[in-house]
């Protein structure tokens, strides 16, 4: 065993060259997944994973990652998932990690795309809105949600009514 036994080192091409990845051992799996060129589907735990890392890298876009934002990612995972408060904290902990690891938002995207039925997707849209509008709303967040929107198969329309419908909701 090397010097950190519960990490695995990636080595991936980007447009920047080669890039090294320490990788800790219980995200293995669905990294190995997500990397790939044809990922395959996601079980509901990754996906959950998935989502939860995706909805970090949509608060953290604009620089700051603040309590607001903590806190509607683990009440989503509550309302979403049934999760109980310390269950969604440790399950915001492993997404945290996982975004600061993952290649690319592409491949989260794409993946819970093809984990999540069409039908439920637009509840995954007001999820990340519900993050992106937790401290008000910047142009980072705003650019990466009308990427992430076409990516999951959901309309400029249908992004613009699920925020209205977290607004309303939100107070805002």
């Amino acid at each position: 065993m090397g010097k950190f036994p519960n990490v695995r080192l990636y080595e991936l091409q980007t447009c920047l060259g080669a890039r090294r990845l320490y990788i800790p051992l219980m995200f293995d799996a669905l990294l190995s997944r997500l990397i790939t060129p044809e990922p395959q589907p996601l079980n509901d735990t990754d996906c959950r994973l998935a989502l939860g890392a995706l909805m970090v890298r949509l608060a953290r876009a604009d620089g700051i990652y603040n309590d607001y934002e903590v806190a509607h990612i683990e009440h989503v995972f509550m309302t979403r998932y049934g999760l109980s408060a310390d269950d969604a904290t440790k399950l915001r902990g492993e997404a945290e990690v996982l975004e600061s690891e993952a290649p690319d938002t592409v491949r989260f995207t794409r993946a819970i795309k093809d984990a999540v039925p069409h039908e439920e997707r637009t509840q995954v849209m007001e999820a990340l809105w519900q993050v992106a509008l937790s401290d008000g709303r910047g142009h980072e967040e705003d650019a990466l949600m009308r990427l992430v929107a076409p990516m999951l198969g959901i309309n400029d329309r249908d992004s613009a009514l699920a925020r209205q419908r977290v607004e309303t909701k939100l107070g805002l």
